[in-house]
């Protein structure tokens, strides 16, 4: 019999499906075909099945989901030296033109030609066998499994945040959200040497894996039964209740927001010291009510990060690898990959005891 390629596709908004496909083709001389062997669900791949967009990327035709894999080499162009046929890869899942001003200068995740697994219109990895080009395949070694090489994908988010903060040895970091981003950003911050990290959560149980996982300290906001006048006012008193209960001084240093929640970002301006540095991170609501005077009095610096950029996936693989991070006590749930939808509705719930969930590949 010939062999297929099992693909689980995005067919319409709210509509999935698998699909046998043919067994994709090298494009190229610097093209790898991988085998996919592990593939953890994130938010993104959700969002697109159930509202069909994020910002401008909107779903016009069907596509495979997923995006944070790992897998074995099986197929190389003529061209590859950085890989070989049995070798076990992190996928990094963009792959931008690289002619650009944005690539060229190494900030890769603004090039508006980018390849990205499981963005419309381009296919994810959630089947058999994927094309990328070798060059954004990150070799694992052997005492890494392929849930670890999958989850490289996450870390490298976090590493992305802190490179965006500038963070560095000696910082007061506080990350707002306890979800997989906001965990990892913490155990990234405490590796490059933060001095303190103060991991927030509404969520009891996430905030305490935050803490077991890599934080020095957590908060969970409670009921005020007189809360303060105004929304705004009342993510001004949660900054200074956590900046006093965990001695930030006039504020922390870092401030990193994982959550996109609006209180949260507001919390998180006024929470930070004078001079220091906030990075948005999370997504939620397109627009918000924001204390940008707050922000200018105190001269932020106010950041966003999206993706990475140079240097970010060799720096997550090697965290992984020496143990400084690790990405794999983050995972609650593993399924089949005849299962993926079983998967996906489960990420959906957003419970409280699911953190990270992996797909198997196709055997």
């Amino acid at each position: 019999m010939t062999e297929v390629n099992p693909a689980f596709v995005l067919q319409s908004i709210k509509n999935v499906s698998f699909e046998n496909r043919d067994i994709p083709k090298l494009r190229d001389s610097h093209d790898v075909r991988v085998h996919i062997e592990r593939t953890g669900i994130c938010g993104s791949d959700v969002h697109y099945w159930q509202r069909g967009r994020i910002g401008d990327f909107i779903l016009t035709s069907p596509i495979v989901l997923g995006h944070e894999s790992s897998g074995t080499v099986v197929e190389v162009g003529n061209k590859v030296k950085n890989v070989k046929v049995g070798d076990r890869v992190a996928i990094e899942p963009g792959v931008p033109c690289r002619y650009c001003d944005h690539c060229r200068s190494g900030a890769y995740n603004l090039c508006a030609d980018t390849v990205f697994a499981a963005t419309p219109p381009w296919d994810g990895t959630l089947q058999k066998y994927y094309i990328v080009a070798s060059d954004y395949c990150y070799p694992i070694p052997s005492h890494m499994n392929a849930e670890d090489g999958a989850l490289v994908e996450p870390v490298a988010v976090a590493v992305q945040i802190c490179k965006v903060a500038n963070l560095r040895a000696g910082h007061t970091v506080l990350v707002f959200g306890c979800g997989p981003i906001g965990a990892l950003c913490q155990a990234v911050a405490k590796a490059y040497g933060a001095k303190k990290v103060i991991g927030v959560d509404i969520s009891s149980s996430r905030a305490d894996f935050a803490k077991k996982f890599a934080a020095d300290g957590v908060y969970v906001p409670q009921h005020d039964s007189s809360p303060p006048a105004g929304p705004v006012e009342a993510s001004r008193a949660m900054a200074e209740k956590i900046v006093a209960e965990f001695d930030l001084g006039e504020g922390a240093d870092v401030v990193l927001e994982c959550t996109g929640a609006e209180s949260c970002i507001q919390a998180g301006i006024f929470a930070a010291k004078k001079g220091g540095t906030y990075v948005q991170a999370g997504m939620g609501k397109e627009n918000v009510v924001f204390p940008i005077t707050t922000a200018c009095i105190r001269a932020l610096n106010v950041k966003g990060s999206i993706r990475y950029t140079t240097g970010c996936y060799p720096a997550a693989v090697d965290l992984v690898a020496s143990g400084k991070v690790n990405p794999r006590s983050l995972i609650t749930h593993r399924f089949k990959f005849e299962n993926a939808l079983e998967a996906f509705e489960l990420v959906k719930k957003a419970q409280e005891d699911t953190l990270k969930v992996v797909i198997q590949g196709v055997v």
